[in-house]
């Protein structure tokens, strides 16, 4: 009876681990994807101008080393993505983490980076252009059009597994990960990077644009531009030809039909 009785109270020990562990990941992943957010969401209110860009810590009134301050957060923030997608990063993090929270890893920490630059970007004086009244109205539904379509995008290839919330959810249900296949769904029949133009756009299409917004938007222009060119040499070894055609229909962030 007593053996019955350690053999049920270790049976409920690992029943209790594994919820617990369960749990965590969830809690994590959920964590994660609120820091991802909240870092987009402040760049977004940056540019729109409802929140400081370059007013909450500044060290210097010098344009120049502002200047400079500015090309390193931006360069911290690039390394950070781009250190973080390669292929031995993932597979030195794993030894550490669940790999179930890879890409929450890098939400988490894309937010945190996004953050500093937001919050920690040197203010730089003059401003770029001021549209005011009739004129900001076009502006602002460019605005509003391009992070609108950024956030249509993630769904459209499933948002939950770009943010690491369903591998997380998967691994604490004790269900095998597998990949989202590659589709053209909605915007992707037209774009192969709409998640990207959505961005542009709404950094571009301000009514208001300083000289650190200006800086910023210039400085992510060229990240972008670089990163779509490494993404797409990824997607071309990881989907082969099926992509390669793909590129050859679908322009990368719009299709111009030939006639």
């Amino acid at each position: 009876m007593e053996g019955f009785v350690m053999a049920t109270s270790a049976k409920q020990s690992d029943i209790n681990e594994h919820h617990s562990h369960a749990y965590g990941l969830i809690i994590y992943s959920a964590f994660a994807y609120v820091v991802g957010v909240t870092g987009l969401a402040a760049l977004v209110f940056a540019m729109a101008g409802l929140l400081p860009l370059g007013n909450v810590a500044p060290v210097t009134g010098s344009n120049l080393v502002a200047a400079l301050l500015n090309v390193l957060l931006l360069g911290v923030w690039g390394l950070q993505h781009s250190i973080m997608a390669r292929p031995a990063f993932k597979s030195k993090i794993n030894r550490h983490f669940p790999v179930a929270l890879e890409r929450s890893n890098y939400v988490l920490m894309s937010g945190v980076a996004l953050l500093l630059v937001v919050l920690l970007w040197q203010p730089l004086s003059g401003i770029a252009w001021h549209v005011q009244g009739g004129l900001a109205v076009p502006f602002w539904l460019m605005f509003l059009a391009g992070w609108s379509y950024l956030l249509a995008a993630t769904f459209a290839i499933n948002h939950f597994d770009l943010f690491g919330l369903r591998q997380a959810w998967l691994a604490a249900h004790g269900q095998e990960y597998t990949p989202v296949p590659f589709k053209e769904n909605w915007m992707y029949r037209y774009s192969r990077h709409p998640i990207m133009l959505g961005v542009l756009v709404g950094l571009w299409f301000t009514p208001m644009m300083t000289a650190s917004a200006l800086m910023l938007a210039v400085g992510l222009t060229v990240y972008i531009a670089i990163g779509v060119y490494f993404e797409e040499k990824d997607l071309r070894q990881s989907i082969g030809p099926r992509y390669d055609e793909y590129r050859q229909r679908v322009g990368t962030f719009f299709t111009v039909k030939k006639r």
